[in-house]
């Protein structure tokens, strides 16, 4: 039988509207596009934003950060078309299934556990630094930093603790029903926005012009000699790591089996999240880059670097500095929120299929969530956030949401001509170009990770290979069908 079987749309159809037994459908169009900010606004911007400056794109972060959402517009309306078509747990793993077979489903659904498990053990990390951070540094340095690094001082850490605390305290939230949390998540939002705004506003006055001069990293600059880490490289090298802050709005499409009308909703929440965010990024990253220097976050500003520049250069506003600390911390509890929430929905869709055990699909009784899959994550996320450095973690999550992004991308030209006749509530125009454009794009920005990056996300596909032919080919629900 073929390596490339697919799941029939009407067979895919038919699960999503079993309501009665699955996922409750609670989530309206507001929800979505809060549960997309929450799982947008956090690590991306609060960290990565000063790791793309300081590394790769100096002021022309602000350019990295357009690149970027040009490349996720076009892979959102792809998106958009698919989360209206097939309202179904899953996201882009789903849409493979359909599009392109199941192997190539089961490899993008292996690129979303890297996406969405390593998002949340990133942004737990960076959870971490702020807790020090509003707390003076009072934790010692060896119980909130991996076995992998050693402070300036020489100190090895042991384990993140503060991350893993979060993580646990987050899952349980999950377990205990979808409503719920997204009525947290709603909140978060709100408060963390506002915040974004306010220091937009108040950091305006403090802009340094001298601080956008270069705009691009010279090549002689120490450190810089790579092709992605100086000039027009750098900028495009900047939109691979800031890529990591757009994540979010794939997350919304695994909750299309938990909206009330997804055929309406989905686009909505999908395409308003990312144009609100993109506008926030923009002026966020803009008035960072001038209010301190790029040079800045190559050293003493890379923790915590929002509150750095503001106790830094903004005298009179050490209040903002801690309002923010607060609001990154609640912000980043969303991010987690959801990346938890995303990634045990594809796992869910997963194991109805087959393709991963049965105790990835088990409900709760009594909340009707995926209760024992939410516990193992915990275990898997938790050991990335106590044992593995915050920038690792965060480009392997770029490169597995780009390589998404290109699937998905490529699953709307292939279903355009192989299924031409299928009912579309929401279509993405200028089919082929729109998709063609999002591939090379989203390649573009793959290949601009670095070497190690793209040789660890090999290792992890070969991984997710092997597991395949091992277990999941051979107890395939849809393989066992056809067989009979």
């Amino acid at each position: 039988m073929s390596l490339f079987i697919k799941k029939p749309l009407e067979q895919l159809m038919t699960q999503a509207g079993d309501s009665d037994k699955g996922l409750k459908r609670t989530l309206g169009a507001g929800n979505l596009i809060a549960l997309g900010i929450g799982a947008i606004i956090g690590a991306g911007l609060f960290v990565r934003t000063a790791a793309a400056a300081g590394e790769a794109a100096g002021p022309a972060v602000v350019i990295s950060f357009v690149i970027a959402a040009i490349g996720c517009a076009f892979a959102g309306l792809c998106y958009a078309e698919f989360a209206s078509m097939i309202p179904i747990a899953g996201s882009a793993y789903a849409y493979a299934y359909v599009t392109m077979g199941e192997f190539m489903a089961w490899i993008i659904g292996w690129a979303l556990v890297l996406e969405y498990a390593l998002a949340s053990a990133t942004v737990s990390i960076a959870w971490s630094e702020y807790l020090n951070n509003l707390l003076g540094g009072a934790i010692p340095y060896e119980w909130c930093h991996s076995p992998f690094e050693t402070s300036l001082d020489g100190v090895t850490g042991i384990i993140n603790l503060p991350a893993l605390f979060i993580l646990t305290i987050l899952t349980l939230i999950l377990i205990k029903g979808t409503k719920e949390s997204a009525n947290l998540n709603a909140v978060i939002v709100f408060v963390k926005v506002a915040i974004v705004l306010v220091f937009i506003v108040i950091g305006w006055g403090f802009i340094n012009e001298a601080n956008y001069t270069p705009f691009l990293i010279p090549e002689t600059m120490e450190g810089h000699e790579s092709w992605n880490t100086h000039g027009w490289g750098g900028v495009l090298g900047g939109a691979g790591i800031v890529f990591f802050a757009f994540i979010g709005f794939d997350a919304v499409s695994t909750a299309a089996q938990e909206a009330k009308n997804p055929k309406r909703d989905m686009p909505i929440g999908i395409l308003g999240s990312l144009v609100i965010c993109t506008v926030l990024y923009v002026l966020f990253s803009y008035v960072l880059t001038g209010v301190a220097n790029w040079q800045d976050f190559k050293t003493a500003g890379k923790e915590a670097s929002v509150a750095f520049a503001i106790q830094t250069y903004m005298q009179g506003y050490g209040w903002l500095a801690t309002l923010i600390t607060v609001a990154i911390l609640a912000g980043f509890s969303s991010v987690i929120l959801v990346m938890l929430m995303g990634q045990s929905r594809v796992f869910y869709s997963m194991s109805k299929d087959g393709l991963v055990p049965k105790v990835f699909s088990e409900l709760h009784p009594k909340f009707r969530t995926p209760f024992k899959a939410n516990w193992l994550l915990l275990i898997f996320v938790g050991a990335f956030a106590g044992l593995v450095p915050g920038s690792v973690a965060g480009d392997l999550t770029s490169f597995g949401t780009l390589f998404a992004f290109v699937l998905v991308c490529a699953g709307i030209w292939l279903m355009r001509v192989k299924n031409p006749e299928a009912v579309r509530p929401f279509k993405t125009p200028l089919v082929p170009l729109v998709p063609i454009l999002g591939i090379v794009i989203c390649s573009a920005m793959i290949f601009s990770l670095g070497e190690e990056t793209l040789i660890s996300a090999m290792i992890w596909m070969v991984i997710g290979l092997v597991i395949y032919f091992i277990y999941s080919k051979k107890n395939s629900i849809l393989r066992k069908e056809n067989s009979n």
